[in-house]
């Protein structure tokens, strides 16, 4: 079971973007769909899971969840905008690097000098790979060179709730399996904030706010069998291996959803996949 638990959440995070991609639908209705379908798998799973928690940290947890909705909507946003094959490598790098720095700077990872030194070529080689993965060309998917830039500079924003998202649990006790549904309260709680402000709430009786459950139940598979991986793999195992998921995404939009590039975008962006991640490697298994 050790290699399924490892490649479910390569798959799953990699499907994803390309389930959500064909909801007709818009990035309100698809986050919707995504933290609801994700809060039902919660409760599915709760009797199953012993977690004694106190409000603090049920509390805790759902603030991570609510900051997760960020960083995803940020990504629904992208994929409406610039395509999945575009989005998903630049999203992938920024986490990545602001996850990395948020580990030395706060919770003292990296402690030896040689892990400080691969850690910062791979954070490097993340920035570069993602440089690469958002080269732009004409009559591409990506559409004018301001939307591009307009886009990366929202990706750049809103990853940064995936950072907090990640951040949180490392400062917590509770179990990954623990935290999940409070997590998935949060989710729901900041969506539903998000479309009061929006005066989206209207999109509740959309169709295709229902039909995005499906990216909730995948995301949920994903997030499971990762907290399951790094219980039998190790962590740095486990991170490493979920990170292919930007591949199967990155290449999945260019041939499933037809995201056009020229053959000059097709080869930035494979030469930024491959050094995204052998930038997740150097910031994990050689830190």
């Amino acid at each position: 079971m050790n290699i399924v638990y490892m490649l479910i959440p390569a798959l799953a995070w990699g499907i994803l973007p390309l389930a959500v991609a064909k909801i007709d639908g818009k990035p309100t209705n698809q986050i919707f769909g995504t933290t609801v379908g994700t809060l039902i798998v919660g409760l599915i799973t709760l009797p199953f899971i012993k977690a004694d928690l106190d409000a603090k940290t049920f509390w805790l947890a759902a603030l991570a969840g609510a900051f997760w909705v960020i960083g995803q909507l940020g990504q629904y946003i992208g994929y409406a905008k610039v395509g999945v094959s575009e989005t998903m490598p630049i999203s992938t790098g920024l986490q990545l690097i602001g996850t990395s720095l948020v580990g030395v700077v706060i919770f003292g990872e990296w402690s030896r000098s040689s892990a400080k030194l691969w850690g910062f070529i791979g954070i490097a080689l993340l920035i570069i790979g993602a440089i690469f993965t958002s080269f732009s060309d004409k009559d591409t998917s990506e559409g004018t060179e301001s939307n591009q830039v307009g886009t990366i500079i929202m990706l750049v924003c809103t990853t940064l709730g995936f950072i907090v998202y990640n951040a949180i649990p490392k400062a917590m006790t509770a179990s990954g399996l623990g935290i999940f549904f409070p997590e998935s309260v949060g989710m729901v709680l900041a969506v539903l904030i998000y479309m009061l402000f929006t005066k989206q709430l209207g999109e509740l009786k959309a169709k295709s706010s229902w039909q995005s459950l499906l990216a909730g139940f995948i995301f949920s598979i994903a997030a499971l069998g990762y907290i399951m991986s790094v219980k039998d793999n190790g962590v740095n195992t486990a991170f490493v291996v979920s990170q292919l998921s930007v591949v199967i995404s990155t290449l999945g939009g260019m041939i499933f959803l037809h995201e056009r590039k020229s053959k000059k975008g097709y080869a930035f962006t494979l030469i930024g996949l491959a050094l995204i991640l052998v930038g997740a490697i150097l910031t994990t298994v050689m830190s």
